[in-house]
């Protein structure tokens, strides 16, 4: 009994050990993390960021190099314009416009990258039912976009390939939520957007496209933005975002199939959307260049003729070229 008393009691001891020993590899873990810098980073559902995220790479290969990476999500680029603003996020993956009505409200930002366009994914949606098969027949229309991000500038494109003015037509301001809600329910007669919800409402709410980016010049290309100080500061760590960024964009582009089952999954949509969306776009990230700059004061100077900023941009002022 006493022996059998005595192994008992040496088990229990050296299940204790183990615990110890487990907590304390636990605590030093730990201890390791605290050391790693946090770098917070915005994105949008199906843009380049949320493909890093959800591909689960990027996290490692950052923390390799000494950064702990926190993805924040946001439902356009306006909002996340003001994350940024407020010092909520340290780079930010946007489309085209929402850079340029930030920095004209006195935003300190800085382009950092540039990715891919959303020409073919992004336009003016309506029901195939429709009265209004071409640009003209938008005349009298009223039409749903969000302020500040790159529906309003499609929307300023197409009524120019049209030959509309901008008063031909009643311009909607709705966040994407309430914009779906009209669309379906017919209280507007169309709506200026962009992938996945362009793939999603032609597929699930019976409609079509009457004009995309490549038709109006409205490419919708993808940039990476940070505040001005903090890109300043970290040049180094800009240029592992890019470069593990466009791993990422690589690997999207050569493995569709994986590609769609992983978003599909993760954002509760069906295969045939989420196919749609990926099929029309090829991914890319890359640093900063001239051309790129110039395509996007063209947004900022569209802005400024047409009385909805106030204050004229100059992106060249505010890019980084880490080269």
């Amino acid at each position: 009994m006493k022996k059998i008393k005595k192994t008992f009691v040496s088990v229990v001891l050296l299940l204790w050990c183990g615990i110890a020993i487990y907590g304390w590899h636990l605590t030093r873990e730990d201890a390791g993390n605290s050391s790693l810098k946090n770098v917070v980073i915005g994105y949008q559902a199906g843009d380049e960021f949320y493909i890093s995220k959800i591909r689960g790479q990027f996290v490692k290969k950052m923390k390799d190099k000494g950064y702990n990476v926190k993805f924040k999500e946001f439902q356009n680029g306006a909002a996340m314009m003001q994350a940024l603003a407020s010092g909520n996020v340290d780079y930010a993956r946007v489309g085209d416009t929402p850079p340029v009505s930030a920095l004209a409200s006195g935003t300190q930002l800085t382009y950092i990258a540039a990715g891919g366009t959303k020409e073919k994914g992004s336009g003016i949606l309506v029901h195939k039912n429709s009265s209004i098969k071409k640009l003209a027949d938008l005349k009298g229309k009223r039409v749903a976009y969000t302020k500040g991000t790159s529906s309003q500038y499609m929307l300023l494109r197409a009524l120019k390939v049209a030959g509309l003015s901008n008063n031909d037509i009643t311009w909607v301001n709705l966040d994407s939520d309430a914009a779906s809600v009209a669309y379906s329910k017919g209280k507007v007669d169309a709506w200026a957007n962009w992938d996945p919800s362009v793939a999603q409402v032609e597929i699930t709410e019976n409609s079509k496209l009457i004009v995309n980016g490549k038709t109006t010049g409205a490419l919708n290309r993808s940039f990476i933005v940070s505040p001005t100080s903090y890109a300043k500061n970290n040049k180094s760590l800009s240029k592992l975002i890019i470069k593990y960024t466009e791993q990422d964009m690589k690997w999207a582009n050569n493995n569709h199939s994986k590609l769609i089952n992983k978003m599909s999954t993760d954002l509760k949509l069906s295969k045939k959307i989420v196919r749609r969306t990926v099929l029309r776009r090829t991914y890319s990230m890359q640093e900063m260049n001239k051309d790129i700059v110039k395509e996007e004061q063209e947004i900022a100077n569209v802005f400024y003729d047409n009385n909805i900023l106030t204050k004229k941009i100059d992106v060249s002022k505010h890019t980084q070229y880490l080269r």
